[in-house]
């Protein structure tokens, strides 16, 4: 893991031009650059060169994958993207339950690579995190990974190694089961990504001068005109001085914007409009996987009921909303009904600032309406303090955790019936996570036999991410005994929400009663909020344990996980 240095007192940054919201939606034909001897290419000649959303499907037990740098153009200006067999994204690997796989990666890059299979339950050597599971892959060589398929349903990968997966380097991977078949008669991947033109160290080395360098929700003089007239002059006084003490904003929703990121659709811009046709009458699956780097995107398609059927590869009581929000290494399948005219994928940013989008139609060239994103909402009380039926307060913690976390929550909140900030009263039925039930319940039948409580810390100021107060650098593994059964908390001391995943091993999220709720790869802890699950130690062997927002895990939010 790297760590750029950075404080408060560098030099002054340059505020970003909010000109660049002008790329937001990218080219029609942005994309790879296909057979260009040269990345400099007049911008006329880049619609025949370009291939978008197009992914090709790989079949079978044996694949060969190989990483190298490709030339792309997303936004008017030529950059050297990261991909596999020179598509982004990447082959869709699609599997069989019970088969052995041999998939040999050739890395024609001039630096080491890597490949983790997310979701993926395999043998630890096989995982693809190199410094915990394998040294990684050297330039010029060829890596085999091997293992049996012991699961179904929607997965993907990406690199373990430095930045790649911000340029490029990730793809989707569906298994199908041994026995039985799809349940729709048309089925698509839409795979969401941020793509930057920018150098992503470049990127995290403004964040570490200014954390909020990307972010331009901040609080107005017309927001606390509106405060007041809500809520009286008061009141309104007492919420700016709150945020104020606390040093933080009511609007730190995502790190890193639209400012910079242009949202993909299956390595599509908004202005390329990736299309997924269909016949009146049949029934559509959508795979959604977010593959982003850093963003959460809220999904939905005006016109159409999405009944979500699978979350994180694992079958669940199907549950029809209008609306779900995705975070990075989730996976969301929904089935929806369409009639015979256009429908809007709809894939907006967290904090607003930019969207995906594409369309299901019955014939090429027809579009739909694009909505307007909402207008951001900002936090709420409960995202800092916590529960606030008890006697709940956020403080400062440097005194318990070191200069490397800026906030402690006492009392934090348990339920999961919240959508999240920006989804809250918007009107449409919002999928939350205390509507997910896993088909057939929990894997293994026993109580915990102990449990392990961790909270997610930070300190945006200085753009530190951590573990009870500890980076990854400076901590030691966290422990399992092989085969047991224990349950693991998990309280978010920060604002902002985390993808947390485990590699090798399930996640078995509780209700708040402690029953069991949802099996998952990825949880989603949402500020303020403790959130408990079930683990069965039943992988051998070391693992990785981290924060999805992949500058999180970057600057510290990262645990080895001990098996044995």
């Amino acid at each position: 893991m790297k760590h750029i240095p950075g404080h408060r007192s560098q030099p002054f940054l340059a505020v970003p031009d909010p000109a660049r919201r002008r790329f937001v939606q990218g080219l029609a034909a942005g994309g790879v650059l296909l057979g260009l001897s040269s990345i400099v290419r007049p911008a006329w000649a880049l619609a025949q060169d370009t291939v978008t959303g197009a992914a090709p499907v790989l079949t079978g037990t044996e694949f060969d994958l190989t990483i190298a740098e490709t030339p792309v153009n997303f936004t008017g200006r030529p950059r050297m993207a990261t991909s596999i067999n020179g598509s982004i994204p990447g082959p869709t690997l699609r599997l069989r339950e019970g088969d052995t796989v041999t998939i040999r990666v050739h890395n024609r890059l001039a630096e080491d690579t890597s490949i983790h299979w997310h979701g993926i339950l395999l043998p630890f050597d096989m995982d693809g995190v190199p410094g915990i599971s394998f040294k990684g892959i050297p330039p010029g060589e060829t890596f085999t990974y091997r293992f049996k398929v012991r699961q179904t349903g929607t997965y993907w990968y990406h690199s373990h190694s430095g930045m790649q997966e911000q340029t490029g380097l990730y793809g989707a991977i569906i298994i199908d089961p041994a026995v039985g078949g799809p349940r729709a008669e048309r089925d698509y991947v839409v795979q969401l990504s941020d793509w930057t033109d920018e150098d992503p160290m470049r990127v995290l080395a403004k964040l570490k001068m200014q954390g909020d360098y990307y972010n331009f929700n901040q609080p107005t003089a017309v927001g606390f005109f509106r405060d007041v007239a809500n809520e009286g002059l008061g009141a309104a006084l007492d919420k700016r001085e709150m945020w104020n003490q606390m040093r933080m904003s009511p609007t730190d929703f995502a790190d890193v914007s639209g400012y910079t990121y242009t949202y993909l659709m299956n390595g599509t811009a908004p202005a390329g409009n990736w299309t997924g046709l269909f016949k009146p009458g049949e029934k559509v699956r959508l795979r959604f996987i977010d593959s982003a780097f850093m963003s959460f995107f809220d999904v939905r398609i005006p016109g159409l009921k999405l009944t979500v059927v699978q979350v994180d590869g694992q079958d669940v009581e199907p549950v029809t909303v209008d609306e779900f929000r995705i975070g990075p290494g989730e996976t969301y399948d929904v089935i929806v009904e369409p009639k015979e005219e256009a429908y809007t994928i709809f894939a907006q940013s967290m904090d607003r600032s930019g969207f995906a989008r594409g369309t299901l139609a019955p014939r090429p060239g027809m579009q739909a309406a694009v909505p307007v994103p909402d207008k951001p909402q900002p936090l709420e009380m409960e995202d800092m303090m916590g529960d606030m039926t008890g006697v709940a307060r956020a403080r400062h913690a440097r005194t318990e955790y070191g200069p490397s976390t800026d906030m402690r929550v006492d009392t934090p909140r348990t339920n999961l019936d919240d959508p999240g900030v920006g989804l809250r009263y918007n009107g449409r039925r919002v999928l939350t996570q205390a509507d997910l039930h896993t088909i057939g319940g929990p894997l293994d039948a026993r109580d915990a036999g102990r449990e392990v409580e961790l909270h997610l810390t930070g300190n945006m100021e200085r753009y530190a991410w951590s573990i009870d107060g500890v980076e990854f650098g400076q901590s030691t593994p966290v422990h399992f005994r092989h085969n047991e059964r224990l349950r693991v908390v998990f309280v978010n001391d920060t604002m902002m929400t985390h993808p947390m995943h485990m590699h090798g091993m399930w996640q078995e999220l509780e209700s708040p009663e402690d029953k069991f709720q949802v099996r998952r790869h990825t949880i989603p802890v949402q500020p303020a909020q403790r959130v408990s699950f079930l683990v069965t130690a039943d992988a051998i062997g070391r693992w990785a344990w981290h924060c999805h927002l992949i500058l999180h895990m970057d600057m510290g939010m990262f645990r080895e996980v001990v098996v044995a």
